[in-house]
Parts: structure tokens; sequence; C-alpha cells
């Protein structure tokens, strides 16, 4: 099926959505992709991977909330990790997805079930070069049991040309614990939707993001933290920076329902604009129905403080080491909160090549 055969049976978003606002889509011409397939490369523990780990799941939580998460279901490549009950995977599942031919749009999903009291660690990464004109769409949905422990971590390393538009959607039950981490540095416009819904009593989730975006780029993230049970506990800290002609937007929901009572919820975004051209959007939001709740929402975009910049220059460090080290430490709250897992230890240098202005031109994704 081509997406010219799609477009003319499903709507496709516009900004008018309030889920939408800020966002490119208008630029998006479905017509212009015909449907293709994504390389998925499965990397773990050899004999935890042939038990637990399936390509044949169709399963789904919840029912689509628009044309891309529709497509997903009925198109989508799905890879599928169930955890056994009390089954604990000491060494992270790392699932690769490659991206090689231009003009299509592809579709993987990734499904976690981990059962009550069981643990495991997911990495999965998003690769193609910066000639892929393409399009990629990705559903990750998260089932945590009771007592269940999950830590899933997303890494876009996608090149300047290729589009993403992707879902997280992640439910806990009875004290189960979710720590939900994204890391974006690639693609042309890289669109998150990442919500999380705690259904039992004492679930806990963290949400964690760090982005960063130079050139013409685009990142786009839209939260919800939906409390649906009482004595639930929900964090999330997003950070992001944007240079040259680079923008990014944040919109966050925390939602605590009537049944929800002494939960807590945090909710922080932070922004720098490396440039004058450079532009980013944070819109936080609360949601109560009920009282005794602890809640709190704060965000920020603005340039580099200049007292921190001149505190390091006035020590003889060369203007441009000192607002490298200022974005640095801004991220490191953020990089100390990620996992130890394949991938991160060198976030900091990539991060350090992008403020030099050489990731754009030189991204060389690795599978």
């Amino acid at each position: 099926m081509t997406s010219s055969t799609i477009a003319t049976t499903l709507s496709k978003p516009t900004v008018s959505e309030e889920i939408w606002r800020y966002s490119r889509i208008g630029d998006l011409n479905l017509d212009n992709y015909k449907l293709g397939q994504v390389t998925t490369k499965i990397e773990g523990p050899n004999e935890t991977i042939k038990k637990i780990v399936s390509q044949t799941s169709k399963v789904v939580s919840r029912e689509p909330v628009d044309i891309f998460e529709e497509l997903n279901l009925k198109h989508g490549q799905v890879t599928a990790v169930s955890v056994a009950r009390n089954q604990v995977v000491t060494e992270p599942i790392i699932v690769t997805h490659s991206l090689n031919q231009s003009g299509v749009v592809v579709y993987p999903r990734l499904v976690i079930d981990a059962q009550e009291n069981s643990e495991v660690t997911i990495v999965e990464r998003f690769i193609s070069g910066n000639d892929i004109e393409s399009l990629i769409v990705p559903v990750v949905d998260v089932r945590a049991a009771q007592s269940a422990r999950v830590t899933y971590v997303a890494i876009n390393e996608l090149g300047t040309a290729t589009w993403q538009i992707g879902y997280q959607q992640a439910v806990g039950q009875r004290d189960s614990m979710m720590k939900l981490f994204t890391v974006a540095l690639g693609g042309d416009y890289a669109r998150i939707r990442a919500e999380v819904r705690l259904e039992g009593q004492g679930a806990n989730s963290q949400q964690v993001a760090l982005y960063f975006a130079d050139s013409t780029q685009m990142h786009d993230f839209r939260t919800l933290q939906d409390h649906a049970a009482p004595r639930t506990h929900s964090s999330l800290l997003f950070k992001g920076a944007v240079k040259d002609t680079a923008k990014s937007v944040y919109t966050g929901l925390i939602r605590i329902r009537e049944n929800a009572t002494k939960s807590e919820a945090f909710q922080t975004n932070r922004n720098l604009t490396l440039s004058h051209g450079a532009w980013a959007e944070s819109v936080p939001n609360l949601e109560i129905e009920t009282n005794d709740v602890k809640c709190s929402h704060a965000s920020t975009v603005g340039p580099v403080d200049d007292e921190q910049r001149f505190y390091l220059e006035s020590r003889g460090i060369a203007p441009d080491i000192a607002e490298r080290l200022v974005v640095l430490g801004f991220f490191g709250e953020v990089l100390d909160r990620l996992p130890s897992v394949p991938f991160i230890s060198d976030l900091r240098e990539r991060v350090s090549t992008k403020l030099l202005g050489e990731s754009s031109q030189n991204n060389k994704a690795k599978p």
C-alpha cells in the first residue's frame, strides 16, 4: 500500500489542534513516501533474548490517538519483550532500528510487558544517514505489572534529513516503577508524544529527556503524567538547547484524577537558546480534580547566563570554551540521571561536538 492510498482515507492533523500547535506538521506530505521496512537488530544476553523477545505480537493497550499511531498499528514491525513474573534481566537489551532507504515511511513498534515483580532495561536506538529523506513513526508500549521495574532509553541518532513522529505510552500498576529516558540529537523534525498512566496505588514514573537542535532542526515533545490511582508519584525533567535557527517545543500536562488522592507530580522543562535565530517554546499545564496532592511545574527559556560566562572568562577561559562548559553543566543534571548503559557514556562528547557545529556535517551513525 502506498501513502497516497493512506492519505485519502485518514486525516492528517493540523496545527489548529492543540496537541499539534507550534509543530511542523503542515510541512509533511504523506504522498512523498511509500511503505518501507526498517532493519531491526536485537542484542543482549543470548539465552534471555531467545526466551523473552518475539517479533509476532500484535497486542495493543489502547486505541490509536491519530493517523500516525493508527498506521503504526496497521503496518507496524513489532518487537515484543515479555519478562516473566519475578524474572530479573541483569543486562540491558539493545534494540537498534536502522533506516537505510529514502522516500519511505516505516513503523517500528516495541512492546515491553514486564510481569509482576520483574525487572528489565531496554535501549532503543533510531539510526539513519544524513542522506536518508524518509519518515519513521515508532511506538513503544510499556506495561509494568505490580512491583515491576522497567527502564527504557530511547536514543535518536537520525540523520538531518529524516523525520520522526514517535509515541511513548506507559502504564504502571500497583507499586511499579517506570523510568523513561529520551536522548534526541538527530533528525530534521523529531517529535515524541510521551504519556504515562499510573493505574495502581503506589505506582511511580520518571521521565527524563535531553535534546539539542542545531542548524534548521526542530525537536517537539508533548507529555502527559496521568495519575489514576491514590499515592502515585511522577517526576519529569526535560532539558534542551537550540542554536543557529533551530527550534524546540515542549508542552506538558499533569492530570490528577478524582480518585488519585495523596499523589505527587512534578514537571520541569528548561531550555537554552544559544543563537539569536534560535527559538524555544515551553508550556506546562496542570489539571487537578482532587485535594490532598502535591504538584508543581516549572519552565524556562533563555540564553546562557551572562554571570556564569563572565565568571569563566574572568579566569582566562576562552569565550567559546566557556559557553561549552556552561551548556555541559546545564545538561549535567540530566546526564547524571541516565542509566549506565551502552551508548550513554559518550554523550558529553557528542553534545560538545554539536556545540562546535560539527554534528550536522559529520553525522556518521553506526549500527
